[in-house]
C-alpha cells in the first residue's frame, strides 16, 4: 500500500513510483506541482548564470570578500585614522576612494581597518589617516599609493578570481 501525495488516501500502486492515486484531480494537481517545481529549477538556474555574468554584481560579491579579509586581518589593530579600539562598527577603508581610484579598490595597502564613525562621518578623516598609513606602511608605499596607476577594467572571471583568492586568504587566516 502507498499513500497519495495529494489527497493522502491510501493506494495500491499500479506502476513503479507511482506517487498518487488514480483520482483525476489528484494527478492533475501532482503533474501541476511538477511542472512548477521543473519551471523553478530552470528560473534559478537561469538567475544564476545572470549573476555569474553580471559584472556589477561580480563586483559587489568580490568587494565583500576582499573586505571581510581586510577586517580580519587588522583585527587587532585600532582604527587607521583616529587610533581608537571602540565597540562598534568597523570597515575595511580605502585610503583613496573606490570612485576617484578605481585601480587601488582590491589593493590591499590602499586599505585597512577603519571605524564607521571615521568612513562615514567624516568622509574617511583622509588627513589622520595618511599620518597613521605612513607610520604602518613607510613614506614609499604612500607615495605609490598617491602616484598614478593604470586604469583597470576587470571581466566577470577577474572579479571572480578576486572573490576567492579573497575568501581563500580570509580563510587561511583563521
Amino acid at each position: 500500500m502507498a499513500k497519495c501525495k495529494v489527497c493522502k488516501d491510501k493506494f495500491e500502486p499500479r506502476f513503479f513510483l507511482q506517487k498518487t492515486c488514480f483520482n483525476p484531480a489528484c494527478l492533475a494537481e501532482w503533474q501541476k506541482t511538477e511542472r512548477e517545481s521543473k519551471a523553478d529549477k530552470t528560473h534559478k538556474q537561469k538567475k544564476k548564470e545572470l549573476k555569474d555574468n553580471d559584472k556589477s554584481y561580480r563586483a559587489k560579491v568580490a568587494q565583500q570578500a576582499f573586505n571581510a579579509y581586510i577586517r580580519f586581518r587588522d583585527s587587532n589593530d585600532p582604527c587607521i585614522s583616529c587610533q581608537r579600539h571602540h565597540t562598534g562598527q568597523y570597515h575595511a577603508g580605502h585610503y583613496r576612494s573606490v570612485g576617484a581610484h578605481p585601480e587601488l579598490r582590491f589593493e590591499e595597502l590602499n586599505n585597512n581597518k577603519q571605524c564607521a564613525p571615521c568612513n562615514n562621518h567624516l568622509s574617511g578623516n583622509i588627513a589622520d589617516y595618511r599620518i597613521n598609513l605612513i607610520k604602518k606602511i613607510g613614506t614609499e608605499k604612500v607615495d605609490w599609493i598617491e602616484g598614478p596607476h593604470e586604469p583597470k577594467k576587470y571581466t566577470c572571471a577577474e572579479l571572480k578570481e578576486i572573490e576567492l583568492r579573497y575568501k581563500q586568504k580570509l580563510k587561511d587566516l583563521l
